[in-house]
């Protein structure tokens, strides 16, 4: 499969944008790929002293919220930050993980001003910029899909099947 950097799509955006928003389209095709096959109790259980799958479905989404909002010059609100509390419990199902990303996607395309621009992340307002927290995006969120996928590969292997 050709990954979605490769597809020749998204040539209306520019190319910082184009990376990240490909980078958040190769994680939702790695987590459909590498968890469809699990069930909800493999998807929030912990094997080997791993964070669950779910745990890093979480945070994926609630961390790119966190991220743009920040990116759009704002401040977590009081909700936002119960869900950063609540990442190590709860639930996100696999298609609901999908229908957020689909939301951060959009939050990226519709993001203004330049790259450059000054933006102050977390209480402290430590030092950052718009294009610094749209790059943080996509990689931290390939970090994630890196973990989801060694996890869900321990996981398959632990039931005696190989994942491929």
């Amino acid at each position: 499969m050709v990954e979605p950097w490769l597809r020749g799509t998204l040539g209306e955006v520019d190319a910082v944008r184009r990376q990240v928003l490909h980078a958040l389209e190769l994680a939702v095709e790695d987590v459909s790929r590498w968890c469809g096959g699990l069930t909800e109790a493999e998807v929030e259980m912990r094997y080997l002293g791993l964070a669950s799958v779910g745990f890093h479905l979480r945070h994926m989404v609630r961390s790119c919220d966190r991220l743009l909002t920040y990116a759009e010059g704002g401040g977590l609100s009081e909700e936002q930050m119960e869900k950063l509390r609540s990442e190590v419990g709860g639930t996100v199902a696999r298609e609901e993980f999908g229908l957020e990303m689909v939301a951060v996607m959009e939050r990226v395309r519709g993001l203004g001003g330049g790259y450059e621009e000054f933006r102050g992340v977390g209480r402290e307002g430590l030092p950052s910029t718009l294009g610094g927290l749209l790059v943080h995006v996509g990689e931290h969120t390939s970090r994630h899909v890196g973990q989801v996928v060694t996890t869900a590969r321990v996981v398959v292997g632990l039931r005696g099947e190989s994942g491929e």
